[in-house]
């Protein structure tokens, strides 16, 4: 097969192309990561205003101002939004952007793989969100989709059947991500770069790559079952015909606990970057960092069941899963520990990235403790349902990741545009963040302490969950305040404003930091040769050899090899996503009416003969010489 690669003058200056096509068809991992940073954050503002008018409803007791069923919309969107959305994708920007740089890659292992992905989670997202709004058929059954609420018998509209289909693109989306990133990491590291020279950052994706593709089968499966449910009349989770309906929320959880450290390894990876470069010292104890990483994401696949104590799974097996979930306490706290200690006795600056990162260390130990505390089931039977939940997830997810990654933005900035965002309007923004976020969350544990049951819509009167459940509607509105000064700094930033940054703009240790800012399209002139996990702290700091210089000569040719934009992964997308839409034309929920299903059927037909043509060019424009 004759390479069709593109050669770039690796000793000249690369100006990129611009356009609308471009970024239509670009594979270049640093571009998609972008798509993937402003394509999440327009879906917070979405998931952001779901949760204000959510709060909003809960203002005042006994409040008219959503319907149960509106609420219980907004309850099912914002959830699946800020997870599927918002947090995963925002760590898929970073693992786009960075892993290949901090690895001393010029690219990933398959390109188009990696556009395939971005335009899967685009459509998926859009599919998820925008049609059930205009035909009013949100989905109500909750993120975590219970069986039998979400069946057709107790669910009769196209809601939930929309929901599943665009979660379906998404893990379909993220399983393509994940082989690809473990495949370039392990694969394509610099000359030296040795598993344990890795960036902790680099590591925390590698375990999150992994926790992806073991865990995501597992709910297609579920989604699988209960699409064949809803839509073929199968039983596989309603009582009356023989099903279980546990046995979703064994498949669901089985995924579920996982991806909460898919959702909290990244921002964890990023702290553990950010907080050595400001206290001017290495990390404390990496290899044991690394090592806690793994554990954490090899005993996540063995706690699923705490989130089903009160389902009465008997007394064995509460007492093992109770065990684990103590165990992987462990690992959590060396993180938090060696963070500590990173700081102590350093340098420290406090830029707006090192306040995030800190107030990441701060807020997502408050969320841990109280997770802690739910390992035991007779305190998790009397939490499970009330507001401490609620609050103990919210410090985890918004207090923990959302801070980690917002972090990870004001440090990795100058590197992706080659400027600095505004520290002035960060720290308004991070000030709004950090009363916000604990206005509105801390109340919720005395909230769920005195009975307000979650999901509810309304409370009575006269319970004394007024204040407290006002002041946390205040602290909402501060938390859309904040995004919104820092989403104003972000596209003041992306438009080229701001002072502009050198190629090592903090001063770090790390690869990535080697090259200009913002990097060229090939990355790096020359693969570096790597003598440490510092290497250039070593080369500035300890006389170490320089990273630009150390080479091997066969690696540093007069040309270097990119592979050519393509179209072919967003017409394979949308031709894929459409197919998927299809499953909901045939009349749905079991109900075929004979000429829905021969419309359905024709256009899967369509739909698939478009996926044959586009993977057909696919390949065949790998076999044309250019």
């Amino acid at each position: 097969m004759t390479s069709v690669a593109t050669h770039v003058d690796a000793h000249a200056e690369h100006a990129e192309e611009t356009g609308l096509w471009s970024w239509l068809t670009t594979v270049d991992h640093k571009r998609i990561g972008k798509l993937y940073m402003f394509s999440a954050l327009i879906f917070f503002m979405i998931g952001g205003t779901e949760a204000m008018l959510l709060r909003w409803q809960l203002r005042v007791p006994e409040n008219d101002f959503l319907s149960a069923q509106t609420y219980n919309e907004l309850f099912t969107m914002h959830a699946t939004t800020m997870v599927f959305l918002v947090i995963m994708p925002l760590s898929a920007a970073f693992f786009n952007f960075l892993i290949p740089l901090q690895i001393g890659a010029r690219d990933v292992a398959f390109p188009r793989l990696n556009a395939l992905s971005y335009w899967l989670f685009l459509f998926g997202g859009l599919f998820l969100t925008f049609p059930p709004m205009f035909l009013g058929v949100m989905p109500d059954g909750g993120w975590f989709g219970y069986a039998n609420m979400t069946l057709s018998k107790y669910s009769p509209t196209w809601s939930i059947d929309f929901w599943i289909i665009g979660l379906l693109t998404l893990g379909n989306s993220s399983m393509m991500a994940g082989f690809n990133f473990i495949t370039t990491i392990l694969n394509l590291r610099a000359p030296g770069m040795t598993l344990f020279r890795m960036p902790i950052f680099t590591w925390m994706s590698f375990v999150v790559q992994f926790l992806i593709v073991m865990s995501f089968p597992m709910v297609t499966v579920g989604l699988i079952l209960m699409l064949f449910d809803r839509s073929f009349g199968t039983n596989f989770y309603f009582p009356p015909n023989g099903g279980d309906p546990l046995l979703w929320q064994h498949l669901f959880w089985l995924f579920g606990h996982p991806e909460v450290y898919i959702l909290i390894l990244p921002a964890m990876g990023i702290v553990s970057e950010v907080l050595p470069t400001f206290a001017r010292k290495p990390l404390f104890g990496a290899p044991f960092v690394i090592f806690s990483g793994i554990m954490i994401g090899f005993v996540g696949f063995g706690v699923w069941s705490h989130h089903m104590f009160t389902t009465g799974l008997g007394p064995v097996a509460d007492a093992a899963f109770s065990t684990t979930t103590m165990l992987i306490a462990v690992p959590t706290a060396v993180k938090i520990f060696n963070w500590i200690a990173t700081m102590w006795g350093g340098k420290l600056r406090f830029t707006v990235a090192n306040v995030f990162a800190i107030t990441f260390v701060f807020l997502f130990t408050i969320g841990g403790l109280s997770g802690v505390m739910h390992a035991s089931p007779p305190v998790d039977l009397q939490h499970q349902d009330s507001y401490f939940v609620v609050a103990h997830f919210h410090y985890v997810l918004v207090g923990g990741a959302l801070m980690g990654l917002i972090s990870g933005l004001y440090f990795y900035w100058p590197k992706m545009y080659g400027v600095y965002l505004s520290e002035k309007i960060g720290f308004v923004s991070w000030g709004l963040f950090f009363i916000g976020i604990n206005l509105t969350f801390f109340p919720m544990h005395y909230l769920g302490i005195i009975g307000m049951i979650r999901r509810s819509w309304q409370y009575p009167a006269g319970t004394g969950m007024e204040t407290w459940n006002f002041w946390a509607t205040m602290g909402a509105a501060v938390i859309g305040l904040a995004f919104a000064v820092s989403f104003a700094n972000f596209v003041r930033g992306a438009m080229g404003y701001g002072e502009k940054a050198p190629a090592n703009a903090w001063d770090a240790a790390t690869l990535d930091w080697s090259m200009p800012s913002p990097p060229p399209h090939y990355n790096f002139k020359r693969l570096p040769m790597v003598h440490s996990s510092r290497p250039l702290w070593d080369e500035n700091h300890e006389g170490g050899e320089p990273v630009s210089q150390a080479v091997i000569a066969k690696d540093a040719p007069s040309h270097v090899e990119m592979p050519p934009g393509s179209i072919w992964p967003l017409c394979l997308a949308l031709a894929q996503g459409s197919l998927f839409a299809s499953f909901l034309l045939g009349g749905g929920n079991g109900q075929f009416v004979l000429e829905n299903f021969l419309h359905q059927v024709v256009a899967q037909a369509l739909c698939a003969v478009a996926m044959l043509f586009f993977m057909f060019a696919w390949i065949r424009e790998d076999d044309t010489p250019r």
